[in-house]
């Protein structure tokens, strides 16, 4: 009897704590910089894998095996599809092409590498940029911004319901 008390009491201590779940963090990385050299917006665009795969397989109906021997030829034309629907960068309030140079994989971190050519320093005035990456999957989504222009720097946190913001120059 002395042994089923203490398996109850065991089962009561323990089963509030199994009932708790570690709370996803659903976020994204985005550094903007200037490169005197190339006279370019180098970009990159950190998203978890897994956040990655699932906006793939909702979006686009694709299982696209991110990060495996197993990832489809066609990943990168999905990911870059989407990237260019839901990041846009406006430089003196019209939106700018950016060229989609490819990803890499660092854990459990997809790192697209993003390119703005030939931007004409003499008459830049602001950069604006409109972050929705997963906030159409995920409502808890924050996109992370960072612009480094010279000696100016301007960090912001987009979310669902605040997408964009700005660095005047």
């Amino acid at each position: 009897m002395k042994n089923m008390k203490k398996k109850i009491l065991l089962i009561l201590f323990v089963l509030p704590l199994l009932s708790f779940t570690v709370h996803k963090f659903y976020v994204s990385v985005t550094n903007i910089n200037y490169s005197e050299d190339s006279k370019a917006f180098q970009m990159t665009t950190r998203i978890f894998i897994d956040d990655l795969e699932a906006l793939l397989e909702e979006r686009y109906g694709i299982d696209a095996g991110l990060a495996t021997s197993e990832e489809l030829e066609i990943a990168n034309d999905y990911i870059e599809k989407y990237l260019k629907a839901k990041l846009v960068v406006q430089l003196n309030n019209e939106e700018s092409t950016y060229k989609f140079l490819g990803k890499k994989y660092d854990n459990d971190v997809a790192i697209c590498y993003l390119e703005i050519e030939n931007v004409a320093l003499d008459t830049l005035r602001s950069i604006e940029i409109e972050n929705e990456i997963l906030t159409d999957l995920y409502e808890e989504q924050k996109n992370l911004v960072h612009i480094k222009y010279k000696d100016k720097k301007k960090s912001f946190i987009l979310v669902r319901s605040d997408t964009k913001g700005m660095l005047n120059l």
